[in-house]
């Protein structure tokens, strides 16, 4: 069977579409051509790509078509369309990161992310849209403009990955990648109805580093979990330029056993004990979680036992932000999201003392998170409290003052460094919600076999995937 409809192809995940090439029914140019397709047909809408390689990416893919007719692929997501966040340097493209600030100039090496991609034949579409530095939970800013949510674009996609969350709900390419130092992945994920997962630390190398370091977390925003593990396949090895990456599996991820959830111990968290979660999205994920337990799951209605670390969090996140704009001149300074530019003054102020002090308290919740694991194999809460809010606003409402006050669920995770993903699990209102499963260090496995599990048996967005006014 040959495929023609580009729509149809654009939405073949990256398992279908190495069957097809190693048929011969389907080829990395056609798929490609129905990536940038979709990429024509909906971009205007959402803004998810601030800038798209077509000439490179038909290149490579047809580099990649050689390699399939021979039988020598590089790996199975070799010609798979792809995307990266434009925080992550790919050879030959700008990298903008969101700031009037920032250099037009081409780079002129990859990222370890970008090298391991390319590595394994994907094909790279270009790069997806960030807030400037990455630096809030929604994804707009004075360089690239507003990134909105495919389900309603008056509303946001979240952020910082809006850019990857918007193109994998519309099928503009099949494999992205998000960061994540506070909700980054999890947030848009939520948000746009995709799956995402922020892995154990250490196992993606990030370089150059990130300027909230080890809060710093690379991972694949996909429309399946499959996919997500094909992705770390290829991009979850050690590089010498991050010292900090030094984690191996010890097995192939998509190898990680696909076994029945009897017996599993789960903790529900609906709140954490101090969070004030919308009544239809706490239904929402209320019923995803009853499925886990249908599946076989010992749930337990239980909270984590500690307060709301955002003081903590916050320290260490206004401190990354003043390390980016310490170097700047009052120019550059000029020329900054406001509200980046706030945060960022404070970082400057914060003494050595406090920052020791909010360094010692994280590692304390690590230690906590470990032995309430020794309890628990997975913790599950709502990935956001809320469902998407009004595009071009940093807070889902005036009496809040950060972007941290409307995610409560995604950064303490960050601190404590521990795998956690976000599943879609249904609507309120026409808008996704999202499930967020988080194991301890190290259990990326356990997290992910539930999350393929639950997939299997909960409405999937992007089954019904949304129309833009421009396609076809």
């Amino acid at each position: 069977m040959k495929y023609t409809d580009y729509d149809e192809i654009a939405e073949f995940d990256a398992l279908t579409l190495g069957r097809l090439y190693r048929s011969g029914e389907l080829s990395p140019v056609e798929a490609t051509e129905a990536a940038l397709q979709r990429i024509s047909d909906c971009n205007d809408a959402v803004n998810a790509y601030c800038h798209v390689a077509q000439e490179s990416a038909l290149s490579e893919a047809r580099a990649s078509e050689l390699r399939w007719r021979s039988g020598q692929p590089l790996s199975a997501i070799d010609g798979v369309p792809s995307s990266i966040k434009d925080l992550t340097k790919v050879a030959g493209m700008p990298i903008r990161s969101g700031s009037l600030t920032s250099s037009p100039s081409l780079a002129e090496e990859d990222a370890p992310f970008s090298a391991r991609m390319r590595e394994a034949g994907a094909v790279i579409l270009g790069k997806t849209t960030t807030p400037e530095f990455g630096w809030k939970g929604v994804t707009d800013s004075r360089m690239t403009g507003i990134t909105s949510n495919p389900w309603d674009t008056g509303k946001t996609a979240g952020g910082s990955s809006g850019g990857a969350a918007a193109a994998a709900a519309l099928n503009m390419g099949v494999l992205h990648q998000g960061s994540d130092a506070g909700g980054s992945i999890r947030i848009p994920g939520g948000f746009c109805g995709v799956f995402g997962i922020k892995p154990t630390f250490g196992y993606i190398p990030q370089w150059p580093a990130s300027a909230m370091t080890t809060l710093s977390h690379l991972g694949p925003m996909t429309r399946t979990v499959e996919d997500s593990l094909l992705m770390m396949d290829a991009v979850a090895r050690p590089d010498s330029r991050d010292w900090y990456s030094d984690r191996t599996l010890g097995t192939r991820w998509s190898d990680i056993e696909d076994k029945p959830l009897n017996g599993l111990r789960v903790a529900y968290s609906p709140t954490l004990g101090y969070v004030a979660v919308d009544p239809e999205v706490r239904k929402t994920v209320d019923q995803a979680v009853a499925r886990l337990a249908e599946l076989g799951a010992q749930v337990e209605e239980v909270d984590p036992g500690f307060s709301d670390p955002v003081e903590i969090f916050s320290t260490l996140w206004f401190a990354g932000a003043g390390k980016v704009v310490s170097g700047m001149s009052e120019a550059q300074r000029a020329l900054l999201d406001p509200g980046f530019r706030a945060i960022a003054e404070q970082g400057m102020h914060i003494n050595i003392v406090d920052y020791m002090k909010a360094v010692d308290a994280r590692a304390a919740l690590g230690v906590q998170m470990e032995k309430f694991h020794q309890r628990y194999d997975l913790l599950v809460t709502p990935t956001l409290p809320i469902t998407a809010f009004e595009a071009g606003r940093d807070t889902a409402n005036d009496q809040q003052r950060y972007w941290m006050e409307w995610t409560p669920f995604s950064y303490p995770f960050n601190l404590t460094q521990q795998p956690a993903a976000t599943l879609p699990c249904g609507f309120v209102a026409g808008l996704p919600v999202g499930l967020h499963v988080v194991a301890a260090k190290g259990r990326d496995d356990r997290v992910l076999n539930a999350c393929r599990r639950l997939q299997r048996v909960l409405p999937m967005p992007w089954l019904s995937r949304p129309k833009m006014s421009g396609e076809r």
